[in-house]
């Protein structure tokens, strides 16, 4: 059972089956964010994504940057993600027309950010997740 379905740019329907959500700046007790940290923060969330329970290729969707003070501190100028960071398990339909599609599907982990902890659902989805290139990222395995 999925959590829910997103339709891609393209019109593939892919099932969200595991979501993992978290405040993008949790646990910061020092500093500003900016790229240092930034780059730290999605450095762990790749790990995090290749090593955990997720057993498909993982792909980063770029994230916005939000740029709200123009002066630069000790670690660069300030550079703001969105405020919830996702990483989510998506399956769908085979990629591969050789594969029988009762025996086999597609996967890939997604690693977004976004600004609400809502599930993206349907065609409703930030734009960004939904311009996956599904058929290039994803990878057939059997069931």
């Amino acid at each position: 059972m999925s959590l829910s379905h997103v339709v891609l740019s393209s019109g593939r329907s892919i099932a969200l089956t595991t979501l993992r959500m978290s405040s993008t700046y949790t646990g910061m007790l020092e500093g500003y964010p900016c790229k240092r940290i930034n780059d730290l923060k999605v450095g762990g969330l790749r790990r995090m994504a290749e090593s955990g329970s997720f057993s498909s290729p993982v792909h980063l969707v770029p994230p916005s940057l939000d740029h709200p003070d123009q002066t630069a501190g000790a670690f660069g100028p300030v550079e703001v993600l969105p405020p919830v960071a996702c990483i989510g398990a998506f399956e769908s339909t085979v990629i591969d027309p050789e594969l029988h599609p009762a025996l086999h599907r597609s996967a890939l982990t997604v690693i977004w950010f976004q600004p609400v902890p809502d599930v993206p659902s349907g065609e409703n989805a930030d734009l960004a997740l939904r311009g996956i290139h599904w058929e290039e990222l994803a990878r057939d395995y059997e069931l």
